[in-house]
């Protein structure tokens, strides 16, 4: 039985017998433009449909709204003022001392750390008005939830590490749907995503849209990884905010930008997604933030639903248990 919960190389688990480096993204939200470039691209590739009407939401400055069936890449806009970028940085700084890297800008006259900007190219101080820009993604997580609940193994963890789903194998009971803890798979309804079935409705009319009805995502691109090709999101990524690579080095990389703000008093940069303790062993997705993940839409402690089973089930064992006894009691008192 897989691993469930801590530490681990998910591929090996899977008992691929070649296994190779896991691979990964690095999205850097700080340098983010919101061109959605990547989800063109994403969509190209794929040949997934249009998702909805593409008109701006009333509540963003944005045309897709979320990750869905059919936008397995999306750019969301967050917009905040000088008192929610004050208070972004001050829950930046109470991460230091979680093993965050060191907070502050440098003092007058000592040398600059090792991978920070010098004073000429320093970022200058957050206005009072800013845009949060973030590409979020399928995480691909090391304990995948979507992937241990699948009934029918149309999900499969790749020698990559990733975690792909085929459409033609999956039978759309929506099982994956409850087991991702972000909220990532969704089965494909009317070309949109569940929540938003009114929007680009095709009405007196069967939709033409493949996979309709099944569960769909993001395969981190796994036919162009067999190619030793990059995913088309981070090939066509004009501002490199979305680095694709082997994880280990995506994740020292994040930690390198994450050091570098901080050096330029950016305290409120984080990561995502980079922790292996966390409830889903870390993610193949790691993310730069510059707020608190519930800004952008993240759970602040994913989980996957499985790593609770042993428990469950030694639960469930001792109620079986005290049934049969009290059904053992009741049989022999009765007796009497």
């Amino acid at each position: 039985m897989p691993q469930l919960a801590g530490p681990t190389d998910p591929a090996a688990d899977a008992r691929w017998p070649d296994v190779k480096p896991r691979k990964g993204f690095f999205t850097d939200t700080s340098i983010c433009i919101g061109c959605k470039a990547c989800e063109v691209a994403c969509k190209e590739w794929n040949h997934n449909p249009r998702d909805g009407d593409l008109e701006l939401l009333r509540s963003s400055y944005d045309n897709s709204g979320a990750l869905g069936a059919s936008t397995w890449r999306h750019v969301a806009f967050i917009e905040q003022g000088r008192e929610r970028i004050e208070e972004a940085r001050a829950t930046g700084r109470t991460l230091v001392d979680l093993g965050m890297p060191s907070v502050g800008a440098p003092a007058p006259g000592a040398p600059a750390p090792a991978g920070s900007a010098s004073a000429e190219t320093a970022l200058p101080d957050t206005p009072e008005f800013r845009w949060l820009i973030s590409s979020d993604v399928c995480k691909h997580c090391t304990h995948a939830g979507c992937l241990d609940v699948c009934p029918t193994g149309a999900l499969f963890r790749t020698e990559f590490g990733t975690v792909v789903l085929q459409a033609d194998v999956c039978n759309g009971c929506g099982t994956c749907v409850a087991g991702c803890p972000f909220g990532v798979v969704e089965r494909r309804s009317d070309g949109t995503s569940a929540p938003k079935t009114k929007r680009g409705e095709r009405k007196g009319e069967q939709p033409d849209i493949p996979n309709f009805g099944v569960a769909q995502k993001c395969t981190l691109c796994y036919d162009r990884l067999i190619d030793d090709e990059t995913p088309a999101c981070a090939k066509t990524c004009p501002t490199t905010s979305i680095k694709f690579g082997d994880h280990t080095d995506m994740v020292a990389v994040a930690r390198e930008r994450v050091a570098q703000l901080h050096a330029q008093g950016r305290t409120e940069a984080r990561l995502y997604g980079a922790n292996e303790l966390d409830g889903v062993g870390g993610t193949g997705s790691v993310f730069l933030l510059l707020d608190e993940p519930e800004v952008y839409g993240l759970p602040p402690d994913p989980r996957v639903p499985t790593a609770d089973l042993p428990r469950m089930f030694k639960r469930a064992g001792l109620a079986a248990a005290g049934m049969a006894a009290a059904a053992l009691l009741s049989f022999i008192g009765g007796r009497k």
